[in-house]
């Protein structure tokens, strides 16, 4: 059973904004702008922001292509989290860092929608905590599947949102916002 967090403190969970990751992402420049935009609001209003930075043999720890974007980085003090597998919880410090800054709601942000997003998302909603998803403000490559079918990134992006909107957790809010329209300082 999950533990539903007591409280009304909200953070900004950053995920895998990397130079390797965007470069195979659908409209990158956009989404990156969105997450910045964000990151900015969240940093105005004093919501903490906590980035969650992927390794692995394709994003190899200190290469370029595992560095953040050039637009998109932490500054002193925000929380950095290393993982190696999807979910941003599994073998990390995330939930000691959630636990740390009181934090009961998760506003998630990032790449890739379909693999680190999502499995961060029904982590974070398994774990008790509210989530709200930046509808705007993630994204994917296209998924080349076996038989040839080719799933295309907006489509993938689209039913994450509305996976977002339509689940439903006992004692859990999950909502989703725009970039604009995030309120940070009020239940999902």
């Amino acid at each position: 059973m999950a533990t539903v967090r007591e409280g009304d403190r909200t953070v900004l969970l950053v995920v895998d904004v990397q130079v390797g990751v965007m470069a195979e992402a659908w409209d990158a420049g956009r989404a990156i702008g969105r997450v910045a935009r964000t990151v900015e609001r969240a940093r105005a209003q004093g919501v903490p922001v906590l980035w969650v930075q992927h390794a692995s043999e394709e994003l190899p720890s200190g290469s370029a292509p595992w560095q953040w974007v050039p637009d998109l980085a932490p500054v002193p003090g925000e929380p950095l989290i290393h993982k190696q597998f999807n979910s941003s919880f599994e073998q990390t410090t995330l939930e000691d860092e959630l636990r740390r800054l009181g934090a009961t709601r998760i506003v998630l942000a990032g790449a890739s929608s379909n693999w680190c997003i999502r499995a961060t998302a029904y982590a974070a909603l398994e774990r008790g905590y509210d989530l709200t998803l930046v509808s705007d403000a993630h994204t994917t490559g296209s998924m080349e599947l076996d038989d040839g079918v080719t799933i295309a990134p907006e489509n993938v992006i689209r039913e994450l949102n509305i996976a977002m909107t339509w689940l439903s957790y006992p004692d859990r809010k999950n909502s989703t916002a725009t970039a604009e329209d995030v309120a940070f300082n009020t239940a999902a």
